[in-house]
C-alpha cells in the first residue's frame, strides 16, 4: 500500500491553524497523527509542570538558561492572549481529534531540555547576551508584528532575527529539530500507511528537505559537557593566580595594588548585576564580596552566593514557580519570588563575567609592564 504523509504548517497562536488541523485530520482519517511536541512540552501543555528544585538550578549554574526558557514561555503566552488562542492549542486539538478517529498519537520533537542545552553550548558569552537582549526587547516593545508571529512559531520568529547574530543558535533551534522530526516521521511511515504531521510553519520546509537525507539522530541528541570551556577557564584561572602569587613574592606593593583593582572591578560589576535584578542589599553585598574569588575558580560562580542569599531571604515556594506562568504582565512576573532569585543569580553571573574579562585586561595592561620591569631588574642583579 502506498505511504502517505501530510504535513500541516501552523502558527502556534492562530485560530485559523486550529481549524485547518481539525479539517485535515477529519478529511484524511490517518492511522497516526504526529505533533511537534516532546513528552516534556506535552505535559506542560496539559498543566503537568515538573517540579524545579531552585537550589539544584543555582548549583548547576543554569540560571540564564532557565530564565530564557521562562521568558520565552511568557512571551508566547502573551501573544496567544492577543489572538485569543493559547500557545500550542492546535497541538492539543490535533491530539483530541486523533483520539476521536482512533488514530495513534506520536510526539516527534526533540526534548526541549536537550534543545536548550545544545543551544547554550553552541553560543559564546556575548552571543548569549545579545540573545537575552533581543528577548527582553520583545517585552518592552509593542506587539506590532503579531501578524508576522502568526505565520511562525514565536521562538522561530526570534531566531529568524537572531541568525545574523548567531547562525549556530538558529541551527540548533530550527535546523536540528527539522532533521530530528523528519527522522521520527520516516520511522512512523515504516509502521503506518498514513500520517498527518502538525508542526510549526517555520519547520515545514526544513522537514520536507530532511526527509530525503540520512540523519544521525545520535548526534542530534548528544549534549556536550563543555570540557573545552572548562579547560580554558582552568588555564585562565591558573594564569591569573600564578600572576598574583609571583607578584606577591617578588613585588608585594605591586601585588596589593593589582589585587585591589581585581577585587573592586569584579565585585563592583557583580554587584551592579545584582542591583539590576533588584536584589536585596544583603545579596548585593554578598555578590560584591564573593566575585573576586569565584572569578578564579571555574567550578563556582558569584551567582551561586547571591542567589542562595536571595533565596534564603525571599524563601520562594513551588507555588511561586507555578505563578510565574500565570503572571498577567511583566511587572507581576518581576515581583515573583522564584523569578527574582533566578534573575539575581543570572545577572550577578553576567556582571561577574564582564568583571573577570575587564579586570584581567586592566591588570595585564596596567600592571603587566611594571611586573616585567621588576622581574628584569631582579635578573639584572
Amino acid at each position: 500500500m502506498e505511504k502517505k504523509l501530510v504535513i500541516i504548517g501552523t502558527a502556534h497562536v492562530s485560530q485559523k491553524s486550529v481549524n485547518e488541523v481539525l479539517e485535515t485530520i477529519e478529511r484524511e482519517k490517518p492511522e497516526a497523527v504526529a505533533v511537534e511536541l516532546c513528552p516534556r512540552r506535552y505535559n506542560a501543555l496539559l498543566g503537568r509542570r515538573e517540579e524545579i528544585n531552585l537550589m539544584d538550578v543555582l548549583k548547576k549554574g543554569d540560571v540564564l538558561l532557565i530564565l530564557i526558557q521562562i521568558l520565552l514561555g511568557y512571551f508566547q503566552r502573551k501573544v496567544g492572549e492577543e489572538t485569543k488562542v493559547k500557545p500550542g492549542e492546535e497541538m492539543l486539538f490535533a491530539i483530541k481529534k486523533a483520539r476521536e478517529i482512533g488514530a495513534d498519537v506520536i510526539l516527534i520533537d526533540r526534548d526541549i531540555a536537550i534543545t536548550f542545552k545544545r543551544l547554550w553550548g553552541r553560543m559564546n558569552f556575548f552571543e548569549k547576551l545579545k540573545f537575552f537582549y533581543h528577548l527582553l526587547r520583545g517585552f518592552t516593545g509593542k506587539s506590532e508584528n503579531v501578524d508576522e508571529m502568526l505565520r511562525e512559531d514565536v521562538i522561530e520568529t526570534l531566531v529568524k532575527e537572531f541568525r545574523k547574530i548567531s547562525p549556530k543558535a538558529a541551527e540548533v533551534l530550527i535546523d536540528e529539530r527539522d532533521a530530528f522530526m523528519a527522522f521520527n516521521l520516516k520511522k512512523a511511515l515504516e509502521r503506518y500507511n498514513s500520517v498527518v504531521a502538525v508542526v510549526g510553519a517555520g519547520h515545514k520546509k526544513g522537514i520536507l528537505e530532511s526527509l530525503h537525507k540520512d540523519i544521525n539522530v545520535t548526534e542530534l541528541t548528544h549534549v556536550k559537557e563543555g570540557k573545552g570551556l572548562k579547560i580554558a577557564s582552568i588555564v585562565f584561572a591558573v594564569f591569573v593566580i600564578a600572576f598574583f602569587l609571583t607578584t606577591a613574592i617578588i613585588a608585594v606593593e605591586l601585588f596589593y595594588q593589582a589585587f585591589l583593582y581585581w577585587f573592586l572591578i569584579n565585585g563592583t560589576l557583580a554587584a551592579i548585576g545584582a542591583i539590576t535584578a533588584r536584589a536585596h542589599p544583603v545579596s548585593v553585598l554578598v555578590a560584591f564580596l564573593c566575585a573576586w574569588f569565584t572569578s578564579l575558580n571555574p567550578l563556582i560562580a558569584a551567582g551561586w552566593f547571591s542567589g542562595f542569599t536571595e533565596a534564603w531571604i525571599r524563601k520562594p515556594s513551588f507555588s511561586d514557580l507555578e505563578n510565574i506562568f500565570k503572571a498577567g504582565n511583566f511587572r507581576e512576573m518581576w515581583e515573583n519570588k522564584f523569578f527574582r532569585v533566578i534573575c539575581v543569580a543570572a545577572f550577578t553571573n553576567v556582571g561577574s563575567t564582564i568583571g573577570t574579562i575587564y579586570g584581567s585586561y586592566y591588570i595585564i595592561t596596567n600592571f603587566g609592564v611594571d611586573f616585567a620591569k621588576v622581574v628584569s631588574n631582579l635578573f639584572a642583579l
